[in-house]
């Protein structure tokens, strides 16, 4: 900063020339002790210039609270299916003003090119988007994806004023194993951050881990596993988003010694979500719902992602901090009134008060490479009488492993969609290489009676993936998707019941959010029409294809058992 601008605002934080505008009225959270004030708030310049008594145009907030504005420190914004500036859009009115992205989704089909496509699309926007190098493009070797980034990729991104460090390093093994091409990776950032992705990993093995140099997790299910972590000096990121729901599990582990080691984060975020239930205001109602003081609340998603991330120019309201603010009605719904990004009102009575700018940014080509492969793919010759299936655990990005007898038709492996069974096909198949791979398996809990559902968006490779109970509606749907160039459909007796174009990676639209949410309805309408009973069908689907959370998952390789790091056969034990 330059001393003319320095003295301006020392100028005005000493009283000595008025504000830009002076909030008062209402009660200031104050992250740093804990306490709620009955003060004035001075904004000059785009900063909090001070607090206390000072000259300027007055806004009067009576009845209401302000706070900092929210940070989300672990957000995939490609999982809200919009561009940077529609989810700025979207995120704006519900109290966001920083957001810490994971891109490896577009890096896993684009590379580098999906990284400068988000750095662009997000370039000048009023909700601030930072961004965390991905870390495993591929996520694993047991799958086929779009790119490969190694540490000599990513290091020329290291000092882009938007880039803070790596992302969550989800090849937890081969951290622990001392893999060559991971330990450069966290080179890069030796002071870190590095986030972290080690669902269930304890002992020794969490030991080496955090040894690493990993800082976070995100991934924690259990409380004794979130207090492991949390002793071990890991910041413990407590996720609720669309599919994976830990908050209520981990909320314990919240303690006054605990607590500034804590975050709020959503993780993946879909529309309807966005639309319906909200962003961090929402996590903010559960957590205060579930006993946890609002102030702690207001804490896990400010300061201490702020902090962690080395955002130092934000998370509270204080003098030299940005003026990113936020007005909520009250302290059990967080009903978000205002918005201030950088001491503007952007947010009142909830709405934004003007659009925001269309950066430029192009879209590059996404070509879907998917070689044909003929129905019997679908059905291949039974090889054992036992078959392993993949169990859905409601809520979780979990599965469970489990051996039943295979269901076989004229020799063929078939599936059970009856009630009692529920076993449905499940097929991922390889689009960015043409390399004709097609992984099959079987899954259960997805409660489909007919037809089939498909999806281009599907962790974290992003190959096709179809669930279904008819092999010609499975093929039908794969079919329609590399037509519309990516997006997610819902098919029954040949006939395209619904769907979403993704036109960007395959896993975005340019729409807005109101009509991306009404067309994911529409999908899950169609799916529950079809027998199905999952709360969000297509976020489970596109989970079934990340070969990196236990226990059994499905790629374009074949079937991976988790534990093991490896792809097994589909028969047998």
């Amino acid at each position: 900063m330059d001393e003319e601008r320095l003295q301006r605002r020392l100028k005005v934080a000493r009283g000595d020339a008025p504000a830009d505008l002076v909030l008062a009225g209402s009660m200031v959270a104050n992250v740093y002790t804990g306490q709620w004030q009955k003060i004035d708030v001075a904004l000059f310049d785009g900063i909090i210039a001070g607090l206390g008594d000072y000259e300027g145009p007055r806004l009067e907030i009576q009845g209401g609270y302000l706070l900092p504005g929210f940070i989300d420190g672990h957000l995939h914004l490609e999982s809200s299916m919009l561009t940077p500036r529609e989810l700025a859009r979207a995120l704006l009115p519900l109290g966001t003003t920083t957001v810490v992205a994971d891109p490896h989704e577009i890096a896993n089909v684009w590379g580098l090119a999906g990284l400068d496509y988000l750095l662009a699309a997000s370039r000048g926007l009023p909700l601030d988007l930072f961004f965390m190098l991905p870390s495993c493009v591929p996520a694993s070797p047991l799958e086929t994806a779009g790119a490969r980034l190694e540490a000599a990729d990513l290091a020329g991104y290291r000092q882009h004023p938007r880039v803070l460090g790596l992302a969550e390093v989800m090849n937890f093994p081969g951290v622990v194993g001392g893999e060559a091409g991971l330990l450069q990776k966290l080179a890069l950032f030796p002071q870190g951050p590095v986030d972290g992705h080690a669902p269930l990993l304890s002992g020794r093995g969490l030991n080496a881990y955090r040894l690493a140099g990993i800082g976070s997790d995100h991934e924690c299910t259990r409380l004794t596993e979130a207090r492991e972590k949390l002793d071990r000096g890991f910041y413990l990121m407590l996720r609720e988003g669309s599919l994976a729901k830990n908050l209520a599990d981990l909320l314990p582990a919240v303690t006054p010694a605990s607590l500034r080691r804590t975050m709020l984060v959503t993780d993946d975020c879909h529309p309807e979500d966005l639309l319906e239930s909200g962003h961090l205001n929402a996590l903010l109602k559960k957590a205060v719902s579930l006993g946890l003081d609002p102030l702690q609340a207001v804490i896990m998603a400010t300061l201490n992602p702020a902090e962690y991330f080395r955002l130092r120019d934000r998370g509270a309201v204080a003098p030299g901090l940005k003026a990113d603010l936020v007005v909520v009605a009250d302290l059990q719904e967080f009903r978000v009134h205002k918005v201030f990004k950088d001491g503007q009102l952007l947010v009142d009575g909830g709405r934004l008060l003007a659009d925001l700018p269309s950066p430029e940014a192009p879209v590059p080509a996404t070509a879907f490479r998917v070689k044909e492969f003929p129905i019997e793919a679908l059905s291949p010759a039974a090889a054992g009488e036992l078959v392993k299936v993949i169990r859905l655990i409601p809520g979780q990005l979990l599965t469970e492993k489990r051996v039943l007898p295979a269901p076989i038709r004229a020799g063929r492996l078939a599936t059970d969609p009856a009630p009692s069974q529920d076993l449905l096909k499940l097929a991922v198949v390889e689009r960015h290489r043409g390399t004709g791979n097609l992984g099959l398996g079987l899954v259960q809990g997805f409660g489909l009676r007919r037809g089939a559902c498909a999806s281009s968006v599907a962790h974290d490779s992003h190959n096709i993936v179809v669930v279904g109970a008819d092999e010609a509606d499975m093929l039908r749907a794969v079919q329609h998707l590399v037509a519309l160039g990516g997006g997610l459909a819902v098919v029954a007796d040949g006939r395209v019941l619904a769907d979403l174009p993704l036109p960007i990676a395959g896993l975005m639209s340019p729409r807005p959010l109101k009509e991306v949410a009404a067309a994911y309805a529409r999908l899950k309408e169609a799916y529950r029409a079809l027998g199905g009973t999952l709360q969000d069908p297509f976020m489970a689907l596109s989970f079934l294809a990340l070969p990196v959370i236990p226990e059994l998952k499905l790629t374009d390789l074949g079937l991976v058992d988790v534990n093991r790091f490896q792809v097994v056969p589909l028969f047998g034990e």
